[in-house]
């Protein structure tokens, strides 16, 4: 057995990420994980007290951000390789995440497939990005390079990780403490929706449905008007449960006939050239938190079926706080696998 070797700091404020990303790089024996902070400042103070091999760093960090802290950290650790994980894929943040230091970027909704390939590529020396960052060019390679090797002009070879098919497919998940910065997300997907002259489905509890309707008329919408021409349509997530769940599992007929009506009725509703329904829903937190994981995951499956099938747009939401018993992170590894982007807040 290999001993434990290099040695890992793992920056990142989201608990349940953060049990994640430990638990992966612990399958590499060679691997010992040595520090864990939960903001930027806690990041460099441990990085200099420890001056690891490699430092694991989220972007959006606390106190000061990830790009920051590894400005301040290659100074303090020159030996250090930083390896950022994070959600964001905007080129410029990537980017500023490269020049500030870091030697590879992955996005969280990949680091299932794309952890362990990049701590190997990064301290080999080389560079890796993403499968799913897929304008290449702004990060100063091309798209004949390997994901993995920016700095690296070899043949591609069956190591390499493919792009994803369908990059414009979209199912998000939000994993959340602060209620109302999620409440804000979904208000601002709905919105876009609306005023892109598409329609938005929202499958919610009461409580959820009533605020998210205020907050819309807060931003000028008619959500009254939209209401009765379908291009809003409001449900009960509790209700669509009752539907569809049969011996508590999601049974595939009923639930893709339930949101494949629902569907329909919205897209004959829109009113843009080329319609698109946005859906936000959160059956599955209600699963968990009656302690149905396996189901929720069975209706992640699902919705990714309804992505395929309709060409639509999926946030889904699991509150975190109103739950005693924390996600065990396999349940979460296993959640966001299911989705193209993973949000925290």
């Amino acid at each position: 057995m290999k001993q434990a070797t290099i040695r890992v700091i793992v920056a990142e404020d989201f608990e349940s990420w953060r049990r994640t990303l430990c638990s992966r790089l612990d399958q590499k024996p060679e691997l010992q994980v040595i520090g864990e902070a939960s903001d930027g400042l806690e990041a460099v103070e441990k990085a200099q007290k420890l001056q690891p091999d490699l430092i694991l760093l989220d972007v959006g960090l606390p106190n000061i951000n990830g790009i920051e802290a590894a400005r301040r950290i290659r100074l303090l650790c020159p030996q250090s390789k930083i390896l950022f994980v994070s959600q964001e894929t905007l080129p410029d943040i990537v980017q500023g995440a490269l020049a500030a230091g870091g030697s590879g970027y992955v996005v969280k909704s990949d680091a299932n497939k794309e952890l362990l390939l990049a701590v190997d590529a990064v301290l080999k020396g080389k560079r890796f990005l993403s499968a799913s960052l897929t304008d290449r060019d702004s990060y100063g390679t091309t798209s004949s390079q390997a994901p993995h090797g920016i700095n690296d002009r070899q043949p591609a070879t069956a190591e390499i990780l493919p792009r994803k098919a369908a990059t414009t497919l979209r199912h998000e998940v939000g994993f959340y403490l602060d209620e109302g910065w999620f409440l804000d997300r979904i208000t601002q997907f709905v919105a876009d929706a609306l005023r892109a002259g598409n329609t938005a489905i929202v499958v919610a509890t009461e409580s959820h449905r009533n605020r998210i309707f205020a907050r819309l008329q807060e931003q000028g919408l008619d959500i009254s008007a939209a209401l009765e021409q379908h291009r809003y349509i409001a449900s009960d997530a509790a209700e669509a449960l009752s539907t569809f769940m049969v011996n508590e599992m999601p049974d595939p007929g009923r639930y893709l006939e339930l949101l494949g009506d629902l569907i329909v009725t919205a897209m004959e509703a829109a009113k843009s050239d080329y319609p698109r329904v946005s859906i936000f829903g959160e059956c599955v937190h209600l699963l968990w938190e009656q302690g149905n994981a396996e189901a929720a995951i069975q209706v992640e499956k699902l919705a990714n079926k309804l992505v395929k099938i309709h060409g639509v747009e999926i946030l889904c939401g699991y509150s975190l706080g109103s739950v005693p018993d924390k996600m065990d992170s396999r349940i979460f590894e296993r959640i966001c696998a299911e989705h193209t982007t993973v949000l925290t807040g």
